[in-house]
């Protein structure tokens, strides 16, 4: 018996010892100290495009762990910036207005106790939407519509387009999303009747400039399929670099794997070409390619290598069997532009999403039907000419 009062009471204290270290922790400051920090002194202001940065000094206590600024922007969104005991500079983002905000300077310890604030006032110079507004040009473009800008300031924003139904425009889901410094965008997938749409542009802070109003009328395009399409080579068009790769594997529906690419020849320096058969005539639109994405640093990069940069298309409908540009016309000159405007090597995120889509490049609207396309390399993102294109899509309108 008393052996089982034993047991009981030993069960007893495991419980209640388990559920002793079960209580709730909480996080507390490293530090105990209850006396404010100095205050932030001789603080600078640089004004900016919806920017303004805030050089200062720090207080020289010990214990001081950072700085932090409190403002409001013009939606009523309270923003909060920190910088570590490190720095002597703040950075605030987000103004809408070239009007004066107060901000509050604070001097934070370790034991998360601040001091009184200072306040600053900062006037933002204008929100860099406002410069892309009034550049922004609207287009009717094949399927849909072109979007030219200039955003100099290399601003993070959205080109949002409402489309007009039953009486009141409709968001939708085709919004731009860019920072590149020259917008050369479409949106497509529109019908093809005249149609009133509205644009603004935002930037991240949900900053928005005015609205602009247009009826346009998106011109008619559909896929030219790529089952028609044949390679051709002519006694001037450049061959592959290896038996492994071929001008047919631009069609194959792969757009990233090796050796599935056309890879032109390397030993090439002068401006090269490559000639292919659509299978059909057509009032072409546009062309999109697909570039090979080499392996760099562990991953896949565009913009690199072989990936043409500075090129020309052609169109005939009866090219010559002497491999000459007679009876070829331009369909546009292009140069390949990475939205972040990074140098060679280096790849954002958006510049990958932006090639891993294909890029398209709109030709010269003309009455005239086409069958035969050629590719001219003039220069490659390495600086030569050889042509590594893992995939193209020809898009017109053949009826």
């Amino acid at each position: 018996m008393k052996k089982m009062i034993m047991n009981l009471f030993l069960l007893l204290l495991s419980i209640t010892i388990m559920f002793s270290g079960c209580k709730e922790d909480k996080v507390s400051p490293l530090e105990s100290n209850t006396t404010p920090p100095g205050a932030v002194s001789k603080v600078t202001v640089t004004n900016g495009p919806g920017t303004a940065v805030l050089t200062y000094i720090a207080p020289g206590d010990k214990d001081l762990l950072y700085i932090k600024a409190v403002y409001t922007l013009g939606t009523g969104k309270e923003m909060e910036v920190k910088a570590s005991y490190y720095s002597n500079t703040l950075t605030l983002e987000g103004f809408a207005d070239t009007k004066e905000h107060q901000v509050k300077l604070y001097a934070v310890n370790r034991s998360e106790v601040a001091s009184d604030p200072i306040i600053v006032v900062v006037k933002p110079l204008e929100n860099p939407i406002w410069a892309v507004y009034r550049s922004l040009k609207v287009l009717a473009d094949f399927g849909g519509l072109k979007f030219l800008a200039d955003n100099l300031t290399k601003a993070d924003l959205a080109i949002e387009l409402m489309t007009y139904s039953k009486g009141k425009y409709i968001p939708t889901s085709r919004n731009i999303y860019t920072a590149a410094v020259q917008i050369d965008q479409s949106v497509r997938g529109l019908d093809t009747t005249s149609q009133k749409f509205a644009i603004t542009i935002r930037d991240r802070w949900l900053n928005y400039t005015d609205t602009l109003y247009t009826t346009l009328k998106p011109l008619y395009e559909t896929t030219i399929p790529k089952s028609g399409y044949k390679a051709v080579l002519l006694p001037t068009d450049v061959g592959q670099q290896y038996a492994s790769t071929g001008l047919s594997k631009m069609w194959d529906n792969d757009i990233i794997n090796w050796p599935n690419i056309s890879l032109t020849s390397t030993a090439i320096l002068t401006p090269q070409w490559v000639t292919f058969d659509i299978g059909k005539l057509a009032n072409l639109s546009r062309i999109v390619i697909w570039d090979y994405p080499e392996y760099l640093n562990a991953g896949r990069a565009y913009y690199y290598g072989g990936d043409i940069k500075d090129f020309e298309v052609y169109g005939s409908d009866n090219p010559p069997s002497d491999g000459s540009f007679n009876n070829w016309t331009l369909l546009g000159k292009f140069s390949s532009v990475k939205p972040s405007g990074s140098g060679y090597g280096i790849q954002t995120s958006e510049d990958y999403n932006f090639a891993n889509v294909g890029i398209s490049y709109s030709f010269t609207i003309s009455a005239q039907k086409f069958r035969y396309l050629r590719i001219k390399s003039i220069k490659n993102w390495q600086g030569t000419s050889f042509m590594s294109i893992s995939e193209v899509q020809v898009y017109g309108d053949p009826r």
